[in-house]
């Protein structure tokens, strides 16, 4: 018996292929089932640790200026103290990313604020809404600043995976 996707020689009564997985026969691949919103929300902080990828060293020298790189605008301060620091510049650039996040997002909401904060019911709703992403906003500079000071190199969730920084 052979498979009838890659061709390989297959033993008998076998119901995927060795080589490429495909079903044999009548056999039925099983439906990955697809992940709940629940799910989704559990694993949102799921995120890539790099911290291996960092020398020991690094981090404990410049875990305090790690975490000034998600205070606002002071993530200037591990970018222009710690240069060689390849911690400092992970965590400076997810402090970037936030900072540059949260000035598209206070430009954005205050166009559409102008636009409908006339309107009762929408201007509401667009000012809770606004809160609700301001607060998201803060509680990703949290993390990061709990990552930091912690020696983690733990992208944040949603932004974390912009690289402006090398």
């Amino acid at each position: 018996m052979f498979c009838e996707k890659c061709g390989k020689e297959l033993p008998d009564g076998a119901k995927f292929c060795e080589g490429c997985g495909a079903p044999v026969g009548g056999a039925q691949a099983k439906e990955t089932p697809k992940n709940s919103f629940e799910e989704t929300v559990k694993n949102l902080g799921n995120t890539a640790d790099v911290t291996g990828d960092f020398d020991a060293a690094d981090i404990a020298k410049n875990k305090v200026l790690a975490l000034f790189a998600y205070i606002g605008i002071l993530f200037l301060i591990p970018l222009l103290a710690a240069p060689n620091s390849k911690f400092a510049r992970f965590h400076t650039n997810q402090g970037l990313v936030l900072f540059i996040t949260g000035v598209i997002w206070g430009v954005i909401s205050g166009i559409v604020n102008l636009i409908v904060g006339g309107v009762p019911v929408l201007g509401s709703l667009f000012s809770i809404l606004s809160a609700l992403v301001s607060l998201a906003l803060f509680i990703l500079a949290i993390l990061g600043i709990i990552n930091a000071c912690t020696g983690k190199a733990k992208e944040l969730p949603l932004v974390g995976t912009f690289k402006i920084l090398k």
